[in-house]
């Protein structure tokens, strides 16, 4: 019998409790539902928010996939509430009912819409026509022209750049992997800044660290088909592990989740060295059940651009002017490495300061195809 570490014990114990919880609001759930209460209400009013209704439709990942969707969610909240406004929400299934959901708010009279993500820009863009006088913002696309829509985008290539040479100079097996849900930009974005990061260590320390998973100059690799948490997701994460890979980064929001499961498999059968990459958010603390695998989060100001977007609206001041993530104006950044701090070289924060200076002066270029233009 294998004896798990104390973090290893106190991981399976959240694990479990997280899925006596779940048991148990399942078996809630098969009671009698309330007649007329959606459950994407909230909020309050004052005077100082008016009619104001600020409303969001999330993608296929739902608001609870521990990162995108439901950062995103937290920024509704929270500025909902320092507005003093109400919200609502509609849970996308799947991508068939991206417009009947952005409709659906729009006949529930909402005065700025949240898209959550790449993949609803054609329901969007024929939303804001129809409707002019609606208020919309889409999250990590920038390809509609409208003067109601404003993109909130994010250079994530640019802390992903910092993740990569923090992750070869972790691996001791000189391979690391990055994938993602779908191959489109707001997930390359990830993946070529992490490959242009490790090229840059191995520039910089004469070494060889190799990248699974992606190829930069053909822009093609490893994807699961799409951004569910699923069996697809977790032998993706062994296949590599199998190859040799110490540091793994998914892209896709709920598909860490799985490769998480595979870490820990790992760790069980000895092979603790390997560490995870987050996106999005710091999931070391959104999923702190899985908070001892990750080396450090790519992270994306998800929840304050939409906070900025709902004050613009109360205050009459949207417009569509982009709101670009950069490190300079801390609108992307990486999270904190937390215990794995001791187990990184000791020059490697004064490496990482200059790299993140030399992004910003542009003395470093990271070179994504996906990066928004700035």
């Amino acid at each position: 019998m294998i004896k798990l570490s104390n973090k290893k014990a106190a991981r399976r114990a959240m694990l479990g409790g997280a899925s006596a919880i779940a048991i148990a609001s399942l078996l809630a759930a098969c009671g009698t539902a309330p007649e007329e209460a959606p459950e994407g209400d909230g909020g309050n009013t004052d005077a100082a928010g008016g009619d104001n209704l600020a409303c969001m439709v999330s993608d296929s990942g739902g608001f609870d996939d521990k990162s995108f969707n439901e950062l995103s969610y937290d920024g509704l909240l929270s500025g909902s509430d320092a507005n003093g406004i109400e919200y609502k929400t509609a849970e996308s299934e799947n991508d068939t009912v991206y417009q009947s959901n952005i409709e659906s708010l729009v006949a529930q009279n909402c005065t700025v819409i949240f898209s959550v993500g790449f993949l609803l820009k054609d329901a969007t863009e024929a939303a804001a026509a129809a409707n002019p006088d609606v208020n919309f913002a889409i999250i990590d696309d920038n390809q509609i022209d409208a003067e109601n829509v404003r993109p909130l985008i994010y250079d994530a290539a640019q802390p992903a750049f910092m993740a990569g040479y923090t992750a070869a100079s972790y691996s001791e097996s000189g391979k690391v992997a990055t994938w993602g849900g779908m191959n489109i930009p707001t997930v390359t974005v990830f993946m070529d800044g992490f490959v242009a990061g490790v090229e840059y260590y191995n520039e910089q320390n004469e070494d060889d660290v190799e990248v699974l998973g992606w190829d930069l100059e053909a822009q093609d690799g490893s994807f699961t088909g799409g951004f569910e948490a699923n069996t697809q997701a977790k032998s993706m994460a062994e296949t590599f592990i199998s190859q040799g890979a110490d540091v793994l980064m998914p892209v896709g929001g709920p598909i860490f989740q799985p490769a998480a499961e595979a870490v820990i498999d790992a760790h069980d059968n000895g092979n603790e060295h390997i560490a995870m990459i987050g996106v999005d958010t710091d999931l070391s603390q959104s999923a702190p059940q899985y908070a001892d695998l990750f080396l450090t989060s790519v992270m994306k100001g998800l929840a304050t651009s939409v906070e900025d977007a709902i004050t613009d609206t109360v205050n009459g001041e949207f417009d569509n002017t982009p709101f670009v993530g950069t490190l300079e104006n801390e609108g992307v950044s990486l999270a904190p490495f937390n215990d794995f701090e001791a187990e990184l070289p000791e020059d490697l924060m004064a490496e990482l300061d200059e790299i993140k200076q030399g992004i910003i002066d542009g003395s470093i270029e990271v070179g994504s195809p996906s990066s928004p233009a700035i």
